[in-house]
């Protein structure tokens, strides 16, 4: 099974110690950030804590124990499979019993299973990502970049119309908007390195606005959350602009962006080291979801600017480490596969850091290795352990 003509490498060592870092840290917040929730739900004082230290751990060994496959064998069998069975998850999702599914602002987003639940899209991301570079390797990077719009178009719609089926199963069906836009930015940036011309990504962005402003439109909560973030930032947006901006775009008696709000609120608290381990106060009733979505607030509460700045510097050289093995791998789709999860987690993490402190509306994101979460935890290992098989196929960098 492990038997290949290549000469194998050892795995990015690096990379699994800093991820597994990451992991060490979410679950040690995962005990600190939830003990107000625990009270409130009459949970268990380690509930989370136990949780999300057995989906740490069997993510960890997920990590270390793909990385011995042979790529040629795992990868391509890995994400066929990720990405056809949680498809189709994802489309029976609406039609399963009430028992078996659990809901979240009136979507059905987790497959109710024994003991835990299950999130189909964070498995399908890689998947689908994989779908993506194996197609991408067959179909387009060979074709020349000099083609007509139609033609090119013609040649992309296959694309076109299964990320159309994503929007409406992520969108529409889980009302889960951060995802496409999370997929509608690695799709776009993965054409980019198939070599396409730039008129198709003028005609694509044209159609990617009219589409995210429709989405936004078509739910109260996505314009609820557009109006909270302007109330945050109209001051400073009209501030800059002439004064019949003011007059047109202002707008008064607004709601309270109350996460936003007391987000910015924990941030500041934290000052540069923090209030401590445990001793946040925006956690206690005020930020709700503090060891989810607003993880990084809760931890820039407690472990300060300082805190922050090493959780962030780890997430960047683990991108870095991942970009590094993409750029040296020789395989084209493992090259586009690589790049794909490398993107996956870099865009998360800046989506959720700029959701949280108002510089673009919530999203609702998880942050890659922190946030609590088993089906996103699992998914990264499995990311992770796929990107180490493939290491060791990364050439070294020649000396000049």
């Amino acid at each position: 099974m492990f038997k290949s003509n290549q000469n194998f490498s050892q795995p990015d060592y690096l990379l699994f110690i800093l991820a597994s870092l990451l992991v060490i840290i979410s679950i040690i917040f995962s005990y600190s950030l939830s003990v107000y929730t625990v009270v409130f739900y009459d949970y268990s004082q380690y509930h989370f804590f136990e949780r999300q230290l057995l989906v740490g751990i069997l993510s960890i060994f997920l990590m270390w124990g793909i990385s011995f496959f042979n790529p040629d064998f795992i990868i391509g069998k890995v994400g066929m499979f990720l990405f056809i069975v949680f498809l189709i998850l994802m489309i029976a999702m609406p039609f399963l019993p009430a028992s078996l599914v659990t809901s979240s602002g009136g979507a059905n987003r987790w497959i109710r299973l024994p003991g835990f639940s299950l999130s189909p899209v964070e498995f399908f991301k890689i998947g689908f990502i994989y779908f993506l570079a194996w197609s991408f390797h067959r179909r387009v990077m060979d074709k020349p970049k000099k083609m007509g719009l139609k033609e090119e178009t013609i040649l992309l719609l296959p694309y076109f119309v299964a990320f159309l089926l994503v929007v409406f199963l992520v969108a529409f069906l889980q009302k889960d908007l951060g995802q496409v836009v999370l997929l509608g930015l690695i799709l776009v940036i993965l054409l980019i390195f198939a070599n396409r011309s730039f008129k198709i990504f003028l005609a694509l962005g044209f159609l990617i606005v009219i589409g995210f402003i429709s989405l936004i439109l078509a739910a109260p909560h996505r314009v609820q959350r557009i109006y909270s973030w302007w109330a945050l930032n109209q001051d400073k947006i009209l501030s800059i602009l002439p004064k019949w901006a003011d007059e047109h775009l202002r707008i008064d008696e607004l709601p309270e962006p109350y996460q936003v709000s007391h987000s910015l609120n924990a941030i500041h608290n934290g000052g540069f080291f923090g209030t401590g381990l445990g001793q946040g106060n925006l956690k206690l009733g005020f930020l709700s979801e503090v060891h989810t979505d607003f993880i990084l607030a809760g931890i820039t509460e407690e472990a300060g600017f300082l805190g922050l700045f090493i959780v962030s510097a780890i997430m960047y050289v683990i991108v870095w480490r991942i970009f590094r093995i993409s750029k040296r791998v020789e395989n084209p789709i493992y090259h586009l596969f690589t790049l794909g999860l490398g993107l996956m987690i870099i865009i998360a993490f800046l989506i959720n850091s700029y959701g949280i402190s108002g510089m673009i509306p919530i999203k609702g994101i998880a942050v890659p290795f922190l946030s609590y979460g088993g089906s996103s935890m699992l998914s990264l290992g499995i990311s992770i352990g796929l990107i180490l098989s493939i290491s060791k196929l990364a050439k070294e960098e020649r000396k000049k």
